[in-house]
Parts: C-alpha cells; sequence; structure tokens
C-alpha cells in the first residue's frame, strides 16, 4: 500500500465511538473490533475516501511522532482494516 492509495471506510460495518477508541462491528462476519484513540481517528478520517499521503500528513500535523514509525503504523493499521474488510482500498493507476 503506497502513499497515493485511497482508502476509506467500507460499507459493511457500524462503528460506534467508545470513551478512548472506536467499536466497528463488521456486518459481514458479525466480529466487533477496537481501535485505541489514533484508531479512532484515523477511522474518522477514513469516512470520507482520503489517500494514505493525507492521513499520514494529518496526523503529523496532530500528533508528536516520527514521521516513519507514523507511515509504517499506519500501513500496518489500514492493511490489516483492509484484511477484515473494514476499509476499502482503490490502488492509484500505474503511470
Amino acid at each position: 500500500m503506497g502513499l497515493d492509495t485511497v482508502v476509506r471506510a467500507g460499507t459493511e460495518q457500524v462503528a460506534a465511538e467508545v470513551e478512548d477508541g472506536v467499536v466497528i462491528l463488521n456486518l459481514r462476519d458479525d466480529v466487533y473490533y477496537g481501535l485505541d484513540r489514533v484508531g479512532r481517528r484515523v477511522w474518522a478520517l477514513v469516512q470520507a475516501p482520503r489517500t494514505m499521503r493525507e492521513i499520514r500528513d494529518t496526523l503529523l500535523a496532530e500528533y508528536e511522532v516520527d514521521p516513519d514509525e507514523c507511515e509504517r503504523d499506519l500501513r500496518d493499521l489500514l492493511v490489516d482494516l483492509a484484511a477484515r474488510g473494514l476499509v476499502e482500498v482503490d490502488r492509484p493507476a500505474a503511470a
């Protein structure tokens, strides 16, 4: 998943914010998933289609984190959410 990959929340889920995160019910497998405070922010950002670069840049502006660590952790989270069907991924067209 590259920085120009567009990510958005999947349509087969229901989410609710909780005190320190968000709980997501995947309607395909009836499994609940939980995200922490930073995960909740990522979840809020993917409610509209955004590139991974846009999400990363927002997180870098809002949190004190090493840019490489932020990008790596964000990529890992988005890949995991995509594998579980919670986000949809549109890879950019080849140049």
